[in-house]
């Protein structure tokens, strides 16, 4: 059955890894891939990682109504565009929604059936150790994002999940298995 599957966390948690991971898994999953106006890094692929947009293309994406969700992150616009979801749903895949929370809660509104995820760094050193690793961001923007931290977090009590990635293969074992069973009566999980 196709689900609307959202995961979301602070840059450098891994929810990017981890969904591509759940769909090099499962030929059911399809990830939701975002528009933004931010700057494509060293190694991404319009269209594959983002459909990334001119300012002005974006704005009239938003007067159109195209967009399930749309927000402005550090300093940058994102957006879910509606009809590549649709698409995906009518074709039986279950959509993973890799975006941040504000989005994330956008689209338990559109979709209150949708299935939200919070995935956490085992700790705030982590999570920096991890931001510098990537290589794609200055000092400044590094610290941009972990000023939301704080933020986010408190974010996370309005999800389904709370997930903490510690090790990759668990952690994506941990939501491939809330995936398939949330639903299911006799499924707890232990936060």
């Amino acid at each position: 059955m196709a689900q609307y599957i959202v995961l979301s966390a602070p840059s450098g948690a891994g929810k990017t890894t981890i969904a591509k991971q759940l769909v090099e898994r499962n030929a059911d999953f399809k990830i939701s891939i975002s528009a933004t106006t931010r700057m494509r890094r060293p190694m991404e692929i319009d269209g594959v990682d983002y459909y990334f947009l001119e300012f002005d293309d974006f704005a009239k994406k938003i007067e159109r109504n195209e967009f399930i969700e749309h927000e402005q992150v550090h300093g940058d616009y994102y957006g879910t565009i509606r009809s590549i979801v649709e698409n995906l749903i009518a074709d039986g895949f279950s959509v993973i929604f890799d975006i941040d929370v504000k989005g994330a809660l956008s689209i338990k509104k559109v979709y209150p059936q949708a299935l939200l995820i919070f995935i956490k760094a085992p700790s705030l050193s982590e999570l920096r150790s991890r931001l510098k690793r990537r290589r794609s961001e200055n000092r400044q923007a590094i610290e941009k994002r972990l000023r939301r931290i704080d933020y986010e977090y408190s974010q996370a009590e309005k999800f389904d999940f709370t997930v903490i990635n510690k090790n990759l293969k668990k952690t994506v074992d941990q939501i491939e298995n809330i995936i398939r069973n949330h639903k299911t009566e006799n499924y707890e999980f232990k936060r």
